[in-house]
């Protein structure tokens, strides 16, 4: 069964740093490009971040160049979403998925599958 699994949210302070986990089960992510993705309630899914299968190709939305960083750890088939400098409009379940192949580093949801359930992300003082 192929599953991503999400870790690492929480609640945080304005500023501070969380770092989220994707964890691959019943495959490897070796061979796919991942992407981070956030949700808020009445609000369509949004591309956070994405990284290539190699973790040489990187894009971030604008929203959070500067603060979030994503990474790869192949070994441990895990995909990582470090985010600092916290803000309240951060707040929302964060997801990761799948696509094969980068292209031009799109985001777009369609084109992404194999969604884990979640990591609720919450920063309020």
């Amino acid at each position: 069964q192929l599953q991503l699994v999400e870790s690492g949210g929480g609640l945080v302070q304005p500023g501070g740093s969380l770092r989220l986990s994707c964890a691959a089960s019943g495959f490897s992510l070796q061979n796919y490009t991942v992407g981070w993705f956030r949700q808020v309630p009445g609000k369509e899914r949004e591309g956070v971040s994405i990284i290539d299968h190699r973790g040489v190709s990187t894009n971030y939305a604008d929203s959070v160049k500067g603060r979030f960083t994503i990474s790869r750890d192949n070994a441990k088939n895990t995909v990582y979403l470090q985010m600092n400098s916290l803000k309240p409009e951060d707040t929302a379940v964060y997801y990761c998925a799948t696509t094969l192949g980068y292209g031009l580093g799109s985001m777009y949801v369609p084109w992404f599958e194999n969604w884990g359930q979640g990591t609720q992300v919450t920063v309020s003082s």
